[in-house]
């Protein structure tokens, strides 16, 4: 069982950065595929990036492309996830969520979970 916690997530105004971090207790997350996803009041969760085990593979969804970055120090266990020029539609509470086999945009493909941490975007 791994068990994941994030952090970093706050209240920011709208142009504004903020870097988020997951990392596993007692585990070490250099072998599992990671995705960010997030879910905002009475919406689905959606996919907001992921990296490869390797560290050298990522994607990202469209409306994150170019704003958000996702990076891994597979010596040091957390990945981060870097969001800049934020906007009030980026609200939501952001998850990380780890698997050994699957690289996907796909939720239902990650089998490790973490609790989520509260992403604001004032305008």
């Amino acid at each position: 069982q791994v068990q994941l916690v994030e952090s970093g997530g706050e209240l920011v105004q709208a142009g504004g950065s903020l870097r988020l971090s997951c990392a596993a207790s007692e585990h070490s997350l250099s072998t599992y595929n990671m995705g960010w996803f997030r879910q905002a009041p009475g919406k689905a969760r959606e996919f907001v990036t992921a990296v490869r085990w390797t560290g050298d593979v990522t994607m990202y969804a469209d409306s994150v492309k170019g704003r958000f970055s996702i990076g891994r120090d597979n010596a040091k266990n957390p990945v981060y996830l870097t969001m800049n020029r934020l906007k009030p539609e980026d609200t939501a509470v952001y998850y990380c969520a780890a698997d050994s086999r699957h690289y996907s945009q796909g939720p239902s493909r990650y089998i490790y979970w973490g609790q989520g941490t509260q992403v604001t975007v004032s305008s």
